[in-house]
């Protein structure tokens, strides 16, 4: 199975540029089956559910959401009318839709998506991201009632993700981390057959503060003060994300790479 991963997109250049190159990449790469993180979509916090529209237009099989999951206040609805759209599996036991799905492919072939929320230096703790994750992975087993798995595992810090993915390795296709907005160079298959990859960056302008206008975030580091909002950088967007390939009947990752097309990182993708 081929499988596509895109990180955080920030805003309206980063929703423009997920329209303009994913229907290519999807036909070009021959993918089966797409993930998107949106929960920086709409105006760098949140996902409103037209622009949730718009990303499965552009060839989104999922959408995946994070600590801003409810930012904007019509995804609390919205969430609980298009299950494609997932929040995190630990967030509050009473918040609408779902943290984990099983989807179908076009060959009929199984994929579940969960996601997690970390603990470390997030705004606020959340339930044991490990716990919840294992409960999912248990009652899904890979190779078994799915023929792939992801894990997308949205936290700050770079340790909780790498522990999540030698949690789930041999028990996920791919564990791969968000939020952070900067793609990481650790992209491997861990021994068990889990492709990894710490972060998988942003679809978003690089030349920025990880997508947002650099001049207000600038500001208040220098300063301690704020003027005004932040604003997501509307310059030149590289997508990006992270490309995994899976065996059908074990569902092991047999080949894992770095995603970055367009703007200013661009890298080649698969062959």
């Amino acid at each position: 199975m081929k499988i596509l991963f895109l990180g955080d997109v920030m805003g309206r250049a980063g929703r423009a540029a997920v329209a303009d190159k994913l229907p290519g990449l999807r036909a070009a790469w021959k993918l089966d089956f797409v993930v998107v993180n949106g929960e920086n979509a709409s105006g760098g916090m949140g996902l409103t559910s037209a622009h949730a529209k718009g990303l499965f237009e552009a060839g989104a099989d999922c959408v995946t959401l994070g600590d801003h999951a409810f930012d904007q206040k019509d995804m609390l609805q919205a969430i609980e009318r298009d299950s494609r759209i997932i929040r995190p599996l630990n967030y509050s036991k009473v918040a609408p839709g779902r943290g984990a799905r099983v989807f179908t492919d076009g060959r009929g072939r199984k994929i579940l998506v969960a996601q997690v929320l970390g603990n470390v230096f997030m705004r606020r703790a959340f339930d044991d991201p490990f716990s919840a994750i294992d409960a999912t992975l248990r009652t899904h087993p890979l190779g078994g009632a799915v023929q792939a798995a992801l894990v997308d595992v949205h936290c700050e810090a770079t340790s909780e993700k790498m522990a999540m993915g030698h949690f789930c390795d041999g028990r996920a296709s791919l564990v791969v981390g968000t939020h952070t907005h900067i793609p990481t160079a650790d992209t491997q298959i861990l021994p068990g057959g889990t492709g990894f990859q710490g972060d998988a960056g942003m679809c978003g302008d690089y030349y920025s503060v990880i997508g947002m206008d650099k001049t207000e975030p600038m500001r208040r580091f220098v300063t301690g003060m704020g003027r005004e909002r932040f604003t997501p950088a509307m310059g030149a967007v590289t997508l990006s994300g992270v490309y995994l390939e899976t065996d059908d009947t074990t569902g092991r990752a047999t080949r894992v790479e770095m995603v970055r097309q367009g703007g200013r990182l661009t890298q080649a993708g698969p062959d």
